[in-house]
């Protein structure tokens, strides 16, 4: 598990793509001081596991699975993060490192005070999202500021703008995304036939 609070940033050094999924190197210094093969790692959000570790270089076997559910390419500046320890912080939201889909950079305006950056979500990530409510972009934890349909935008301060890949992206790039777990499990337990007697009036009634 991951609270969506990036430790470190690097850039993708080798991307080497095969018939059942790609290699993917990158070099490190931050996580490294406990790193060891096996361990998990969120990539921009994806949860990998170590395969290799060479000087400041790991490796990671990545599925075809995975990438078609996300956005990676050589050269592309990544956010890292090492599993939550259990005697850890949580200072994020709930993150299992499973992406859910990509979305898209629309635009970056800067208020004073924030960073206000516009994106665009598919729509079977769209209807898990609702103002004031999580979001992890890259494997950001993000709070949804504004929401009409499709588009959402989150307040960044500076301090988390400038050490995430946040400061790269250009419009009409793609991010990884993945929606609140919390929701995600309140639909299946709304919506199936064996739901013990839960149900979106059951919630309204008791205060969710």
């Amino acid at each position: 598990m991951f609270t969506g609070l990036v430790e470190e940033v690097s850039k993708i050094q080798v991307l080497a793509t095969h018939p059942g999924g790609a290699r993917l190197f990158f070099m490190c210094e931050k996580i490294l001081d406990d790193l060891k093969i096996g361990d998990s790692v969120a990539i921009n959000g994806t949860c990998l596991t170590v395969t290799t570790i060479e000087g400041s270089t790991v490796g990671f076997d990545v599925s075809k699975e995975t990438l078609s559910l996300t956005q990676f390419k050589q050269g592309d500046w990544i956010n890292l993060e090492r599993a939550m320890k259990a005697d850890g912080r949580f200072g994020g939201h709930i993150v299992s490192g499973h992406i859910d889909g990509v979305g898209k950079f629309l635009s970056k305006n800067f208020d004073g005070m924030s960073y206000i950056l516009t994106f665009e979500t598919p729509d079977d990530i769209a209807k898990y999202t609702i103002k004031k409510g999580s979001i992890a972009i890259n494997g950001i934890s993000l709070t949804i500021a504004k929401l009409e349909g499709r588009i959402f935008t989150v307040s960044i301060i500076p301090h988390t703008f400038e050490n995430t890949n946040l400061k790269y992206l250009k419009s009409g790039d793609y991010v990884n995304l993945e929606a609140d777990m919390i929701a995600k499990y309140v639909e299946k337990l709304t919506s199936s036939s064996d739901n013990y007697g839960i149900s979106e009036k059951f919630l309204t009634e008791n205060g969710f």
